[in-house]
């Protein structure tokens, strides 16, 4: 199958949580067949802090954030049997999705991939005139980064024919463990940017935790905490690489993933960081979110806080052995249940079905 995917990036995870998202399943999709082009703007900076190389399993369009470079890569919407929308490309989001209605052929399946639909859901609730609302009528499917039956029933309700989660995964090429790294040692650690949706969150969790325990040290990584004031014993980084990103999770006693507010009040949202900690074998303490037993099981995979006087008190009794045997028992999960190629396999089947069936409409 030809699927011509519109997303923000594959090559920089620069202000770009999706970018690991994409390469996982993109990747367990070519493994199995598929003709991928991925067609990226380039905005955000994000083509001079690239992570990764353009790969041989798909072929990357970068194109310029002009109306120009939105026509000239929507033309090449026709030749696909997939046409894939992603939200929160980040420039002509709404042009995008109506190209991609007006260019695809009709016996191609249409698709809009909801890479945070809490917040999606959210602003087409408060806009009547949303452009999703017309559209979602029009296309054959609603892939979402997660959500569970939340999110499925309220894309039902919004004339979506046929919505499916596709989770998060573990790519075990590129997340893995690796030795120790001194560069992140500390007791704990968070890796996230700083968004609105999420500073909160990362205050209640991260830093009160970090004030009740004065004597541990916290590492703080990822894009726009420099200004940010923190109590003396948190490191701060910058954007840490996904390359680096296996030694950040397993250098620390513990890392720690803090969902934001949106997706742990939706549930059934991990985020990448979880599979990513756990794929490594590190010790993952989350915060509390509905779901998350399907994932990984509380208590002996994952450790789970309600705010940061629980993290705190985590922390505090948690031994370098307790850790490895929690990091090892996730590790053990994810690869049995939780990896890309697991999940494109799923996605394969659904995406063949589908297209069968609209073939077969088309015909009779």
């Amino acid at each position: 199958m030809r699927i011509a995917f519109y997303g923000s990036s594959l090559l920089s995870s620069y202000w770009n949580g999706a970018a690991t998202y994409y390469r996982g399943i993109l990747q367990g999709l070519a493994r199995l067949g598929h003709d991928i082009v991925f067609y990226e703007p380039d905005a955000f900076d994000r083509q001079s802090h690239l992570d990764m190389e353009p790969p041989d399993w798909c072929r990357v369009v970068v194109y310029p954030a002009t109306h120009e470079g939105l026509a000239y890569v929507l033309a090449e919407a026709s030749e696909a049997d997939a046409v894939v929308k992603a939200s929160g490309v980040g420039y002509g989001d709404e042009a995008l999705l109506a190209g991609v209605l007006a260019q695809a052929r009709p016996a191609a399946l249409t698709i809009w991939w909801d890479v945070d639909a809490p917040a999606t859901l959210a602003e087409i609730g408060a806009q009547p005139g949303h452009h999703l609302r017309a559209a979602l009528p029009r296309l054959d499917l609603v892939l979402t980064y997660g959500g569970g039956e939340p999110v499925v029933s309220a894309y039902r309700a919004l004339g979506a024919a046929i919505c499916l989660p596709v989770y998060n995964a573990l790519d075990p090429q590129s997340h893995h463990p690796v030795a120790p790294d001194p560069r992140f040692a500390a007791d704990l650690a968070f890796l996230g940017n700083r968004l609105p949706d999420r500073e909160v969150r990362v205050e209640r969790f991260f830093l009160n935790a970090a004030r009740a325990l004065p004597e541990r040290r916290f590492l703080l990584g990822g894009s726009g905490w420099g200004d940010k004031p923190c109590p003396a014993n948190i490191r701060k980084l910058d954007h840490v690489p996904t390359a680096a990103h296996n030694a950040f999770n397993v250098t620390p006693l513990a890392v720690l993933n803090i969902s934001r507010e949106s997706m742990a009040a939706t549930g059934f949202s991990p985020a990448t960081r979880v599979f990513e900690a756990a794929g490594a074998g590190a010790c993952l303490i989350t915060d509390a979110w509905e779901g998350i037993e399907l994932f990984l099981t509380p208590g002996t995979e994952v450790l789970v806080a309600q705010d940061g006087t629980d993290v705190a008190e985590i922390l505090s009794a948690l031994t370098p052995e307790k850790a490895r045997r929690i990091g090892q028992a996730a590790l053990a999960r994810v690869l049995a249940e939780h990896t890309y190629d697991r999940r494109a396999h799923e996605l394969d089947a659904k995406l063949r079905a589908a297209l069968a069936i609209k073939r077969r409409e088309l015909a009779a």
